[in-house]
């Protein structure tokens, strides 16, 4: 079980939750992913010193859209200082704007780049978690990367379509 806050209750957060058990998790460089990488590697630094558990990451979509090898190097470096802290990276792709193509593409180079787990949405999209992305997503990441199915799940019947389908984790 976990709970994902803005960055700025990460800390109250921390010791509201104390020892429960629950993981912790925030966000960088959402909700557009537009922040510059220096920008997001102090939100997610600042994230662990305040005791974050987990990184959800807003990819640069544009960067990527424009085919320039940046959006790689960026994961990159936001894996590394998350791996350097035994914390978890979590990388939203934002399927809603990318083809089946793109889908693939970018799985590929989530896990090339380092990421834990690569997640369908911010929930600000025009659209969230779809079962068919699901399905390629999970047939595109190496078995050692999880899929976190997020945005627009609102039943119990979803939930399962989407786990049935290969997510691991549900928003």
């Amino acid at each position: 079980l976990g709970i994902c806050v803005p960055p700025f209750w990460v800390k109250r957060a921390r010791r509201e939750i104390g020892k429960e058990g629950v993981i912790l998790v925030t966000v960088a460089g959402f909700p557009l992913g537009y922040n510059m990488t220096e920008t997001k590697l102090d939100e997610i630094k600042r994230a662990i010193d305040n005791g974050v558990d987990e990184i959800d990451l807003v990819w640069n979509v544009t960067s990527f859209k424009t085919g320039i090898p940046w959006t790689k190097v960026e994961i990159a470096k936001c894996a590394k200082i998350t791996h350097d802290y035994q914390k978890l990276l979590k990388v939203i792709i934002e399927t809603a704007y990318l083809n089946e193509v793109e889908m693939e593409e970018a799985c590929r180079l989530c896990a090339d780049a380092g990421a834990d787990f690569v997640k369908t949405s911010t929930g600000f999209g025009p659209e969230g978690a779809k079962v068919e992305h699901i399905r390629l997503m999970r047939k595109t990441l190496p078995p050692g990367v999880g899929i976190k199915a997020s945005g627009g799940i609102k039943t119990r019947e979803q939930a399962i379509s989407m786990i049935e389908a290969g997510a691991d984790r549900i928003g």
